[in-house]
């Protein structure tokens, strides 16, 4: 009966038609007695989505535990709250809103403008649809207070999210704690004292201008203009049925590149994402399509962005056909390249987050910059100090920290394209650039082993039993250095994490996933030889999966 009378009360305030549907027929059937629907509300209604320093990212649907209209008005009219809370006297606080082409962004995005407007606030909606990188882009550029963009990345169709940026003192990063439990807080208070009928709302917020757009187009393409050797470069590119083609195309055009040949299919935003089972370019079969266009054309690499195209995959050709470089090996190219630029500047460093190539501190050390290891983030990354250039393994780049403070795969592909030509002007290709790479630092291999469960109780239970009985071994290599960040090293990153240090300088991480019910293994070696890195890559991911019971 609670659930039902909470369930009563959320439809009472839910101002979208489609979930009041489907809520009202849950209410329906489980008046009934209906099991089914009596477990699905209670699903729904045993808690809300946790606000965090992620935001929002959740299921859309009716109810508290999903996305929808209710949930982000709360979440709006709290976070006005805050910023109002912290603004000095007199002054209004000003906020950027972006969304992009997933079912109800532009929805949410447009009640997150009027609320925000509604309590007093200057609030700023982007012109389009446009990639997660513009609005963080636009914090910055417009001197905003904060910002906020409706996006679930590259989730599951069904899912949206919510993620804000602070300006001012933040540079217009994600936000961290404490400012996540904060805002966590004010939502609570709207969501405990106010319906959505009752928070004010205003038409009376603004529409940015093209000159916003322009000026990060202007920005990104002067990341790395295209040197001469980039006449006659073939590539393809697909921006994964999201909304990174039409910013990207322009910026590929200023910077003075070659058209690529585009994944026709999967070039348009389109919030079902038809040809993938799954819209992250890390996925099994996600890019297939674009290797079938880049071999039908010659092409000498394929590059592609994930929905929000906040994120860069990158593809190469190989005797046993088209393969997707890691995230790391993409990553210790750009780093290369940004050490390159840097070598010799006092303060200047690299960071990646904790989970990522140690070889990014062998390119630092090799060219004096200082480097940093991070938690998993960019809101972590991003904070550096003295950062030129960040990454992460799950295909995370920030190649401008000047003017983007997060990942960006737009700025991150023109700065691949500009290594690609600059290797074909030599003679070379990407994969020769690893090759080159290799033999500067060493053979750096890493591999991860992804466990999905149903139950996420699954999780807890694996991080609890490694604490407890910690491994002495894995496989024949011994544990040389246990680490459990929850209790870290002064200084070092605190988290839910565990780094094992192997007697052979090979490095195994657990923890589990801050965006799905999944437990991350890490694994790095570095070898003699690209074999003998392959080999004993091999060995630590058997190993590692007896160990966490991945079998």
């Amino acid at each position: 009966m609670d659930v039902l009378a909470a369930a009563r009360s959320w439809l009472d305030q839910d101002p979208d038609p489609q979930t009041r549907e489907e809520l009202a027929a849950l209410i329906a059937r489980a008046e009934q007695q209906d099991e089914t629907a009596t477990a699905d509300l209670a699903a729904r209604f045993a808690g809300r989505l946790a606000f965090g320093t992620a935001g929002l990212r959740g299921e859309l649907g009716a109810g508290p535990l999903r996305m929808n209209r209710v949930l982000v008005a709360q979440a709006a009219a709290g976070f006005a709250a805050y910023l109002a809370e912290r603004a000095a006297t007199g002054t209004q606080p000003s906020v950027v809103i972006g969304y992009d082409g997933r079912r109800n962004s532009d929805v949410f995005a447009r009640d997150s403008a009027e609320i925000l407007a509604g309590a007093g606030l200057r609030a700023i909606l982007l012109p389009r649809l446009l990639p997660t990188p513009v609005l963080a882009f636009a914090v910055r550029h417009l001197g905003a207070d904060a910002g906020v963009m409706v996006t679930a990345s590259h989730n599951p169709p069904n899912d949206n999210g919510y993620k804000v940026y602070l300006g001012g003192a933040d540079e217009g990063a994600q936000i961290v704690s404490p400012a996540d439990r904060e805002i966590a807080a004010h939502i609570q208070r709207v969501a405990d004292e106010l319906g959505v009928p009752d928070l004010p709302r205003s038409d009376a917020y603004e529409i940015a201008g093209e000159d916003v757009v322009e000026a990060y187009i202007a920005a990104t393409a002067a990341v790395a203009p295209a040197p001469a050797s980039a006449a006659g470069m073939r590539w393809a590119y697909t921006a994964m049925h999201g909304v990174g083609w039409e910013t990207f195309q322009r910026i590929v055009e200023r910077a003075g590149y070659p058209a690529p040949e585009v994944v026709a299919e999967q070039i348009a935003p389109d919030g079902a994402f038809p040809t993938v089972a799954f819209p992250n370019p890390e996925e099994p079969g996600a890019m297939d399509l674009a290797f079938t266009t880049a071999a039908a054309h010659d092409a000498e690499f394929v590059l592609a962005n994930d929905p929000d195209a906040d994120r860069l995959a990158v593809g190469i050709p190989t005797v046993d056909g088209w393969r997707r470089l890691t995230g790391n090996e993409i990553g210790l190219l750009l780093g290369a390249r940004a050490a390159r630029a840097a070598a010799g500047r006092p303060g200047a460093s690299l960071a990646c987050s904790l989970v990522s190539s140690p070889g990014l501190g062998a390119i630092a050390e090799r060219h004096g910059l200082d480097f940093h290891t991070t938690l998993t983030g960019f809101k972590w990354i991003s904070r550096a100090p003295g950062i030129v250039y960040g990454f992460e393994e799950a295909l995370g780049y920030l190649v401008n920290p000047e003017t983007v403070r997060d990942k960006d795969g737009i700025s991150a592909a023109v700065a691949m394209l500009s290594l690609a030509a600059e290797a074909r002007g030599r003679g070379t290709t990407i994969a020769g650039l690893l090759d080159e790479l290799a033999e500067e630092i060493g053979h750096y291999a890493s591999g991860q082993i992804s466990v999905r469960v149903a139950d996420i109780s699954l999780i807890a239970a694996v991080m609890t039993r490694l604490r407890a009985a910690p491994p002495a071994v894995f496989g024949d290599r011994a544990v040389a250095r246990a680490e459990d960040l929850l209790r870290p090293v002064e200084g070092g990153p605190s988290g839910d994490v565990l780094r094992y240090t192997l007697d052979d300088g090979s490095r195994v991480i657990v923890r589990p996933s801050g965006t799905e019910p999944k437990l991350k293994v890490y694994l790095d070696v570095v070898g003699d030889s690209a074999e003998d890195a392959r080999e004993r890559l091999s060995a630590l991911d058997a190993a590692a999966r007896a160990v966490v019971g991945a079998d």
